[in-house]
Formats: structure tokens, C-alpha cells, sequence
């Protein structure tokens, strides 16, 4: 039996219909937590919710677009309705936000921004009062993990827009732990390397792609689990006394 260290805690992730934030739904629920499961393609949420409480999970699906930056406060209030107070956070909703800066449409780098910048910070913010506003964080118990990137502190060729939204969720972290430390909440950020999900396994199937991973130190990809330990750490009760970090798991990609 797994241990249950995050029972009665409620996590709202969003981003949670594939790739990253779908695994990380599934850590949380196995871990204990009661999980939200919030994106834009419902139909993939309820699928996932059915499977986790088959195995014993609570979980309800969440219609959010991270992007209408007025809708998150309410999806987190449905959330908190049928699973009780929020008191873990995973921002993981993103885009690729590919384009070379002479070429790329305002209208794709207005949509990298607005997703993975102000959803990010909305997202941050409304999770925070109502972490305060419930008691969860004068308990010790608030928790935001933000998904950063390798990007934010390194630069990918052709991925200027991407890299400059990552770098400002590394900012925007560290900004946060900073104003909310004596709340105590604590605000983290995971900095991943490749993994293969949804996003990019089109890219990594061409020739280009294989070439990048050729170019890797130890020439792979990581694995879907890479982040749970992590995950874990930040947003369990080992965050305790950790706030306004940002963890690197990159299988030394950006070295």
C-alpha cells in the first residue's frame, strides 16, 4: 500500500487532460489527495476522473481555459465545493509558443503570454486567497507548484517567446514566496527538461528531433515519472520549510 501523505488535502492542477499535468493528477490521487482535474477538453477529464476513483481516488473534472483569466477564480470555488478547501496548487497549464521572433504572429506570442504567464499568475494569485481565506495556509498546509522549464534559464533556438514566458514563472515564483513567505505558503517551481508528451512528440519523431536528442548529454529523453519525486516534495508536508525554489530535473539537458 502506498503511503498516503497528502490524505485530506485537495489539489486543483491545471493542464490536467495529458501529458504532465494528467500524471501529475494521478501522483496526488495516489498519494491521498482529493484532485481537480482542470483543462479545456472535458470530455478527456471525466475519462481520467472515472479511472481514479476506481481505484479508490476522489476526483471531480473541471471545465477551465487558463487563457479567460476571469474564469479561474469560480472553476477553483467548484473545486473546493465538492472536495473542501484548496491547499495544493500545480500550474501546469502551458503552450509551446514556438516561432522565430523576426516571424512569429502577435496573435501566438499574445496566447504564449496569456497562457503561460497571466494564467500562471492569476491562477497563483486566486489559489493564494483562498489558501488564506480557508485557514489552510496559517496551518502550514498551502502549496503552489509552478511548472517552469529549462527554457526559463537557458535559450532554445526558434523558441524566444517560450523561453521569455518561462523565465517570468521562475520570476514570478520567487516573487510570490517572497510576499506570501509569512502566510506561509510555500511557492515552488519545477524547471523540467524534455520529457515526451503531447506537445512534442510530433517534433522528436522527425529527423531534427532525433538530432536534438542526439545532442543530449546522455542522449534520451526522460521518462513520464521523472517529475513525481518532485512533485512530491513540493507539494507535501517536506515543503514545509521550503519556499521561492525552483528545482531543476533535466537529466543534465542544459548543461
Amino acid at each position: 500500500m502506498p503511503i498516503k501523505s497528502l490524505e485530506n488535502r485537495t489539489a486543483f492542477i491545471t493542464g490536467a487532460s495529458s501529458g504532465l499535468g494528467l500524471r501529475f493528477a494521478h501522483v496526488l490521487a495516489q498519494a491521498g489527495a482529493r484532485v481537480a482535474l482542470a483543462a479545456r477538453r472535458t470530455d478527456r477529464l471525466e475519462t481520467e476522473v472515472a479511472a481514479i476513483r476506481a481505484a479508490g481516488g476522489q476526483a471531480v473534472a473541471v471545465p477551465l481555459d487558463v487563457a479567460n483569466a476571469e474564469t479561474i477564480g469560480a472553476a477553483m470555488d467548484t473545486a473546493q465545493a465538492a472536495l473542501g478547501p484548496l491547499s495544493i496548487l500545480v500550474n501546469n497549464a502551458g503552450v509551446g509558443g514556438e516561432g522565430a521572433a523576426l516571424s512569429m504572429p502577435l496573435d501566438r506570442l499574445d496566447q504564449t503570454f496569456d497562457v503561460n504567464v497571466r494564467g500562471v499568475y492569476i491562477a497563483a494569485r486566486e489559489g493564494a486567497r483562498r489558501m488564506i481565506d480557508s485557514g489552510v495556509a496559517a496551518q502550514g498546509d498551502a502549496r503552489i507548484v509552478n511548472i517552469a522549464s529549462i527554457a526559463g534559464s537557458v535559450q532554445l533556438p526558434g523558441l524566444t517567446a517560450y523561453c521569455a514566458s518561462k523565465a517570468a514563472v521562475v520570476s514570478m515564483t520567487k516573487g510570490m514566496a517572497r510576499e506570501w513567505a509569512r502566510r506561509l505558503i510555500a511557492v515552488n517551481a519545477i524547471a523540467p527538461g524534455y520529457i515526451e508528451t503531447e506537445i512534442n512528440a510530433d517534433w522528436f519523431a522527425t529527423e531534427q528531433g532525433q538530432a536534438q536528442i542526439n545532442g543530449f548529454p546522455r542522449r534520451r529523453l526522460m521518462d513520464e515519472d521523472a517529475l513525481d519525486q518532485a512533485l512530491m516534495l513540493l507539494a507535501g508536508p517536506a515543503a514545509r520549510f521550503i519556499t521561492g525554489s525552483i528545482i531543476t530535473v533535466d537529466d543534465g539537458q542544459s548543461l
